[in-house]
């Protein structure tokens, strides 16, 4: 029997667009949940590039990684420059009726 090489899933490599963006990060907003967050806005960067955001942010790329890593606690300064850096804003609206 031929074994079957599998590789580790990057979220990253799927967004390709700024609807991509949006969609993902709403779904993550959705769950409620901050570590989901920022892993979440930590695949965003890496699709645009973790090392030139971290640069034109004058943080550290390792720096940036570890914040928003699975086990990271960004500032929420960290988490609105890096979606400022990215194009996007943070906003809040009414939760709906349950």
């Amino acid at each position: 029997m031929e074994k079957i090489k599998t590789s580790k899933y990057d979220p990253a490599e799927d967004i390709e667009t700024v609807e991509d963006v949006i969609a993902y990060l709403e779904a993550a907003l959705e769950e409620n949940d901050p570590e989901l967050l920022f892993r979440t806005i930590g695949h965003v960067a890496r699709s645009k590039g973790m090392a030139q955001i971290a640069r034109e942010l004058n943080l550290s790329r390792e720096g940036l990684y570890a914040s928003l890593s699975p086990n990271g606690n960004p500032s929420f300064a960290t988490v609105a420059r890096v979606l400022d850096n990215l194009g996007f804003s943070l906003s809040v609206k009414l939760k709906k009726a349950s």
